[in-house]
Formats: structure tokens, C-alpha cells, sequence
């Protein structure tokens, strides 16, 4: 396994637990715990269920059933019950701390038996029709039955097996970081319009919040990473309500993390003979549909079930993966780059609510 993300660590714990052997390899000596916050929806709530570490999650984390609209001023326009795509026994949303998910995940990974290797990178791969050499930056080698590469939005891995395609910006950014939770935040709020395209926050723990805004890209040069936090604060200015305590406490330039949105969908296959992409490494997508580490992990739940049930990981198993997630993944990809769009453009009649509903439908279904 290379990278120790969502999709790598739950994919992990799922083999593991058929009594697969496997070595996770992660880039970051600190196995990558860092971040603001995540918004998990019903279907990635459904496959930290399976993944066995949900309780954790929900002990962790901020559960709600509903999202607000309102104006830039705080007014609050609409509030509307959310769906629960992970089925009526599990929250529509949870949100939590990215590093607290991710230590949830570490430890479930750790708990399984896995051999764990930070600071390590592959440097080459070579397979053949029985299975695949890799080498790796501490000069040592292995070989494996199956490399999976779960590296991330800037794979390595797809790059070293040939795959071409390579994420493209949106012309949407993001700024986001955690924050003490006001008074009376109990659900995802969103602001469309005003000093920014999006501007939200979602609770993540009974005293802290994820707070974003949206804007058009800029050239990341230009701006001073010591400044973050004043920037960001002039961005929050325009909102009111809740926004007011949020944008006091942005103080920390090191707290705000500023990043452009990209669009990633390998469309040939996600494999070369026994080395496979799953997750961010094979598709990516803005977060407006707060999607992307669902899609990871339920990429992990797929390709866990197809290798566990089979007598071999051939090809033709591998193709199965990637025909099975496909329409599903390539729907979330068009569907969240097409709101950023509409935002974009200013499009004031589009259909938001049908295409939510549309999404949500599909997603309610088993991957």
C-alpha cells in the first residue's frame, strides 16, 4: 500500500482483517496528521461502519441532519433536512477534525497488524504476470501479489505506471480553517454570494468549527503565506452572524490553509498489470458536494471486497474495480465541478436543489 490516507489506511484495515499481508508505505514521517477540518456525509459514515471504526468517529465528531442557506449578513434564509445516505441509521453529516479522523484511522491501522513505514516512498516498480518488485528511498526492496496506489491528488505512483492524466484547476479556491465553535452552530451553514462564491462552516467537536470560503483562484506566488490569516479575515468580513466570532479568531497564519480546486478523473483504466490507484490518486473533485473522502473510501470498500472474495488478483479483477466505481465517481466529479460552474458563471436560475437531490439518490445505493 502506498500512502496512508483514508483510502489507504481503510483499505489497510479491511484486507488485514481477511489475513492479508500488507505493508503500508507513507511519505510523511508523521503519517500525514494534519488539516482543518472534513465534512463526512451518510455514504463515507457507512464505510467507516464497515471499516470498523465509526463509534470513534461519531465519539469524535459533530453529527447533524440539516443545512442552513443565508444571506451574507447571517439571515438565515432556509433550512432544509438533509439526506441520509448512509440509511436512516446513520447521520445524513458528521463533522470532525481532519487529524482526529485520521488518528482514528492510524490506530485502526496499527490495531490490524499492518507493517507501518513512514517517511518511506517507492522509487521504482517493475511487475510482471506473478506480481510486482518495488524499491524503496531506505534502499531496501520487496515484492508483492498487488501494489496499490493510494498516494494521493499528486500520485507518484500514477505517474511511475504510465498513467497520463493529471488534475486541472477548476478557477475555484479555497481558504480554510479550523475555529472555536459559536454559540448555536449545530449545523453546516452556507452563504452563495457576497465577498465570495461559497462561504461555510460545519462543527467538528462540541467547542470547534471548519470554517471555508470560497473564491476565484489566485496565483499562489503572490501571496505571502505569513498573511494568511489577515487575508482571510478581510475575505470574512463581508459576512455577518456567526462569521463575526469566526473571522476574530483567525489569528494563526499557520491555521489557514489556502488551495486551489481541481479536477481529476483518470478515464482509462486505473491499473497497469498489478499495480492499481485508489481514491484522490485516481479521481479527485471540489469539495461542494463534500464528497471526496467518500468516494476514497468507498473505493477502498470495492476493491476490498473484490480482492478478499477471489482466488487471485488478476487483471480481469482489477478492470471489474474500476468498471464498478466508475459511473458512480464520474458522477460525483461532473456533478460537484458543475456547481463550482454555475457559481462561476453567476448562473442565478440553476437547478442546485435537483441536481443535490439527483446525487443523493445515487449515493443512498450500496457502491
Amino acid at each position: 500500500m502506498i500512502g496512508g490516507g483514508t483510502a489507504g489506511n481503510g483499505l489497510a484495515v479491511l484486507l488485514r482483517r481477511a489475513g492479508i499481508d500488507v505493508d503500508l508505505v507513507e511519505a510523511k514521517p508523521d503519517w500525514n496528521v494534519s488539516g482543518s477540518g472534513i465534512t463526512l456525509q451518510g455514504n463515507a459514515l457507512r464505510a467507516l461502519r464497515e471499516i470498523g471504526v465509526w463509534e470513534r468517529v461519531r465519539e469524535s465528531g459533530f453529527a447533524f441532519d440539516s443545512v442552513g442557506l443565508t444571506a451574507p449578513d447571517g439571515t438565515v434564509l432556509h433550512v432544509a433536512r438533509d439526506v441520509r445516505t448512509g440509511g436512516e441509521d446513520l447521520p445524513a453529516t458528521v463533522g470532525m477534525q481532519r487529524p482526529r479522523l485520521q488518528e482514528i484511522l492510524i490506530d485502526a491501522v496499527r490495531a490490524s497488524g499492518a507493517n507501518v513505514r513512514l517517511g518511506t516512498t517507492v522509487t521504482a516498480l517493475r511487475g510482471d504476470a506473478d506480481g510486482v518488485d518495488a524499491e524503496f528511498s531506505d534502499g531496501t526492496s520487496g515484492r508483492y501479489d498487488l501494489v496499490v496506489g493510494a498516494d494521493g491528488i499528486s500520485s507518484a505512483t500514477r505517474a511511475m505506471i504510465g498513467i497520463e492524466e493529471r488534475p486541472e484547476p477548476t478557477g475555484m479556491a479555497i481558504w480554510r480553517t479550523p475555529a472555536p465553535r459559536p454559540a448555536g452552530v449545530e449545523r453546516t451553514d452556507l452563504t452563495y454570494g457576497g465577498a465570495a462564491y461559497i462561504a461555510g462552516y460545519c462543527p467538528t467537536g462540541p467547542d470547534t468549527v471548519y470554517a471555508y470560503l470560497v473564491e476565484p483562484k489566485r496565483d499562489r506566488a503572490t501571496i505571502d503565506p505569513a498573511g494568511y490569516a489577515e487575508e482571510m479575515r478581510r475575505l470574512a468580513a463581508g459576512y455577518g452572524g456567526h462569521w463575526e466570532q469566526i473571522a476574530a479568531s483567525l489569528t494563526d497564519p499557520a491555521q489557514v490553509n489556502y488551495t486551489w480546486f481541481d479536477r481529476h478523473l483518470v478515464e482509462g483504466p486505473w491499473h497497469r498489470g498489478r499495480v492499481v490507484l485508489v481514491g484522490d490518486a485516481a479521481h479527485a473533485c471540489p469539495p461542494t458536494l463534500a464528497q471526496g473522502a467518500a468516494m476514497s473510501l468507498e473505493d477502498a470498500l470495492v476493491l476490498a471486497e473484490l480482492l478478499t472474495s477471489a482466488d487471485e488478483f488478476d487483471e480481469q479483477l482489477l478492470a471489474d474495480y474500476r468498471a464498478r466505481r466508475l459511473p458512480r465517481v464520474r458522477m460525483v466529479v461532473e456533478n460537484s465541478c458543475q456547481l463550482g460552474q454555475w457559481l462561476m458563471d453567476g448562473v442565478r436560475d440553476a437547478d442546485v436543489p435537483g441536481l443535490m437531490a439527483r446525487t443523493s439518490a445515487v449515493l443512498k445505493e450500496l457502491p
